[in-house]
């Protein structure tokens, strides 16, 4: 009798190790995602701080205000994490997101900088001014018309005026000879005389 129960005890303890393996090799493992090990950048570093008698700056790609563009700007009291500054330290490096790589230059005479030391940071590139295109001289000379002169008429002086002279007709008569008139009365008288002797003679 206790040898039965024997077999039976051991035929379970077999058959639950059995299923207990078949369980846990059935069962989803699950994997604890690691934590980041990478430490947050401290915002607690060098920066710098608009001066409040500045109502706006501006912002500059490099650390130049004749050759570099304005990227933006920032107002009094605004603040940034510094990053650098130039040579001569008249220049500021400052992170700005708005800036192409996130970097960007301020000029330090209008920010106060809090205590720290910067490091000397080179400069960006100086930014390629766009191409300008230049014209053949040979290509232009082909399109350039040269007006023609014309020559302006000659003022020619037109003939001059000729005032025609006219001369008094020649007298039919000349002023020696008998009037005419003369002539005719003494006709009259002579045919009255004529008329007279006539009568008497009848």
């Amino acid at each position: 009798m206790n040898r039965f129960w024997f077999h039976t005890l051991k035929n379970s303890l077999l058959f639950t190790l059995i299923l207990s393996g078949i369980l846990t090799a059935s069962s989803p493992t699950f994997v604890l995602a690691q934590q980041s090990t990478e430490t947050p950048v401290s915002q607690t570093g060098i920066f710098i701080t608009v001066l409040y008698d500045e109502p706006q700056i501006n912002i500059r790609l490099g650390p130049s205000s004749t050759i570099y563009p304005i990227v933006g700007t920032m107002v009094s009291g605004q603040t940034a994490p510094a990053l650098g500054r130039s040579q001569g330290g008249d220049w500021i490096q400052i992170e700005f997101p708005s800036a192409p790589n996130g970097k960007a230059w301020v000029y330090s005479p209008l920010v106060q900088l809090s205590p720290g030391t910067l490091q000397i940071v080179e400069p960006p590139p100086t930014p390629v001014p766009p191409a300008t295109s230049t014209i053949d001289p040979t290509l232009a000379a082909q399109f350039i018309i040269v007006p023609t002169g014309t020559r302006p008429p000659t003022f020619t002086p037109p003939p001059s005026l000729v005032v025609p002279s006219y001369t008094q007709p020649a007298t039919l008569y000349d002023d020696d000879a008998v009037p005419l008139a003369a002539i005719i009365v003494s006709l009259a008288v002579l045919g009255i005389i004529g008329f007279l002797l006539s009568l008497i003679r009848r």
